[in-house]
């Protein structure tokens, strides 16, 4: 990849406003109806006072003129098919369980988006791996054949080289840190390149710092990973940094983990505390390491057909509800962690909170450049430094 491709940033104006109040008439406005409190703040866009910068969506006028334009014409329109009532069905898929952080981001994104178009849509969810793994949901999204995804950056890069960026190891100090980070001018430019690879992205929304679980040894220092047949995402970053502490990662999709490590084909994982709940991985796994070794943000993906066919109304309550769905699920990750350690301490795993992340820092960093060739290290810098 080319070293610019790193140094992308945008321009981020405006500052927060009050949301509105819930309810309201709704008025006729081109060929469907829209809430009055939806023109209400559209107003208030017009005139700067709704920032750029609010959490979790940040879409810029660059990013709205790039993905007006038509999809690929050998992509499949996305099949947003009304249901009996006549709203379109906007089906969002996602690996984990519906009662999840994923859910509940899913759930939020529903409810607002049926308010602002006056049930003129509706979402249906596609959990638990009911699409295939992450990387399968991004190339049916991007093809058309899903309307929606609420997926971790795992795969991503996959797609949107620089969305690498997130997934260094111990990239971000704290979730306060990552939050900033990707609601602000490095995160929506990353968002702004979705376009030019056959995505709309509407928001970064979470997953949470990651853990490593396995069933042969607490991980407190990098030699305790020698030798560990571990599950990671489809990502090249990931498997770099883990492959240089002598691990021995392995890529394999979702929905496969929890009966491979039943069967003892692995060692063990890493996840957020919120996914290694929902999953029930302390059904097979002795030990969790408080590691926090990636951050994983998730991000809200829409196919571009399915956006090309939309009005300019009906893509301000798309973005709206991405705003809503990314609160709820990052209120959702804030209450699991707080949960999730008691939750599992008492289903019987060995947690180990003590872990040497100086160690592990030191025996990362030289790493970078081989986990992203090209990387420009004030990027980097300019990312620690950001408060």
């Amino acid at each position: 990849m080319r070293a610019a491709a790193w140094l992308v940033t945008a321009s981020i104006t405006g500052s927060r406003a009050a949301s509105c109040a819930k309810g309201g008439a709704w008025v006729k406005k081109g060929s469907g109806f829209l809430n009055e409190k939806f023109f209400a703040r559209r107003r208030i866009a017009r005139f700067g006072l709704l920032g750029l910068a609010v959490v979790g969506l940040g879409i810029s006028s660059a990013q709205t003129n790039d993905t007006r334009a038509a999809p690929a014409r050998n992509s499949p329109p996305a099949l947003a098919a009304p249901d009996a009532t006549g709203a379109k069905v906007i089906r969002i898929a996602y690996a984990v369980a519906q009662n999840s952080h994923y859910g509940a981001g899913v759930d939020a994104f529903g409810r607002e988006l049926a308010e602002l178009t006056n049930n003129r849509f509706k979402v249906e969810h596609l959990p638990a791996g009911k699409a295939g793994g992450e990387l399968e949901i991004l190339n049916k999204v991007k093809s058309g054949e899903l309307e929606m995804g609420n997926t971790s950056t795992g795969p991503l890069g996959n797609i949107v080289p620089e969305a690498k960026l997130f997934d260094l190891p111990f990239l971000f100090s704290d979730y306060a840190h990552a939050r900033r980070t990707l609601d602000g001018k490095i995160g929506q430019s990353i968002l702004e390149l979705f376009p030019k690879y056959g995505l709309i992205g509407l928001a970064w929304s979470e997953n949470g710092f990651r853990h490593i679980t396995n069933n042969r040894r607490a991980i407190i220092y990098p030699a305790d990973l020698a030798s560990l047949k571990l599950r990671t995402m489809e990502n090249s970053v990931h498997m770099q940094a883990l492959r240089t502490l002598k691990a021995q990662p392995t890529p394999l999709a979702f929905p496969k983990l929890f009966d491979a490590l039943k069967r003892g084909e692995l060692d063990g994982q890493e996840n957020p505390l919120p996914v290694i709940l929902a999953s029930k991985f302390s059904e097979t796994q002795r030990f969790l390491s408080l590691t926090q070794h990636f951050y994983s943000p998730c991000v809200l993906t829409v196919s571009p057909s399915l956006w090309a066919s939309l009005s300019e109304q009906d893509r301000y309550a798309f973005k709206m509800a991405a705003r809503a769905a990314v609160r709820a699920q990052r209120d959702r990750v804030n209450a699991d962690e707080f949960a999730a350690l008691t939750a599992l301490r008492a289903s019987g795993m060995q947690i180990n909170t003590f872990v040497d992340t100086n160690a592990f820092r030191s025996a990362l960093r030289p790493a970078y450049e081989r986990m992203l060739p090209g990387l420009n290290p004030k990027i980097i810098e300019e990312i620690r430094t950001f408060r």
